[in-house]
């Protein structure tokens, strides 16, 4: 699978463009602002069209391109716990710059890993695993076939995601991160919402937030 990763907004956040060479689909993992110029030339450069696009969790900075887009032209995915941040963002303003607008985006189908373990996308079998406590309703994916996961801001190279926003709960975030990611295999790639790329056994030796 190529993933094609793109820091985006005022945040730097990440969006992640998916696709298999030689399929004429493509998805994305997250909408940061800017995310239909970045992408566009790429679909068209390789003929693919996208159809999916997966929110990690419901922080404005991480659907904020959705807006712009053609939203009836892709589905997007979100847990339900987080659907009124998207469809009613300005329950956030608390925490978003003012001069910022807040414009609400559309949800078509929803992504629950209590009632769904796994779903497939582009062709692979791809865990889900609720990784609450930064935001409640936090996705990992986790791309077992390539020792992979799409982690959102649950986990960055040596931090964690913030605990201080409405919604944040440290002590969750930590049993998260104990019992859903450094579960994981150690050489699995974590794929964060902001920052570089890590993997499971460099966060469980260097973390200082969170130690195994």
């Amino acid at each position: 699978m190529n993933i094609q990763v793109f820091p985006l907004g005022p945040f730097s956040t990440n969006a992640y463009l998916c696709w298999q060479e030689g399929w004429a689909e493509a998805v994305l993992f997250d909408a940061p602002e800017g995310t239909q110029d970045a992408v566009e030339p790429v679909l068209e450069e390789r003929g693919l069209k996208l159809t999916d696009v997966y929110l990690t969790h419901g922080h404005w900075d991480h659907f904020a391109g959705l807006p712009g887009m053609d939203q009836s032209s892709f589905r997007t995915w979100l847990h339900p716990e987080d659907r009124i941040l998207v469809e009613n963002p300005e329950v956030a303003r608390a925490y978003v710059p003012p001069e910022i607008e807040l414009l609400p985006a559309k949800v078509d189908r929803y992504l629950d890993p209590s009632n769904q373990a796994t779903l497939e996308i582009l062709g692979l079998e791809v865990g889900l695993r609720h990784v609450p406590g930064h935001c409640p309703g936090s996705i990992l994916f986790y791309f077992e076939g390539l020792a992979l996961a799409i982690t959102g801001d649950a986990i960055f190279q040596g931090s964690i995601g913030r605990t201080d926003l409405p919604g944040g709960d440290f002590a969750v975030l930590e049993q998260s991160i104990l019992e859903q990611i450094y579960t994981l295999p150690g050489d699995t790639r974590l794929l964060p919402g902001h920052g570089a790329v890590t993997t499971v056994a460099f966060e469980m030796e260097h973390n200082p937030f969170v130690r195994p």
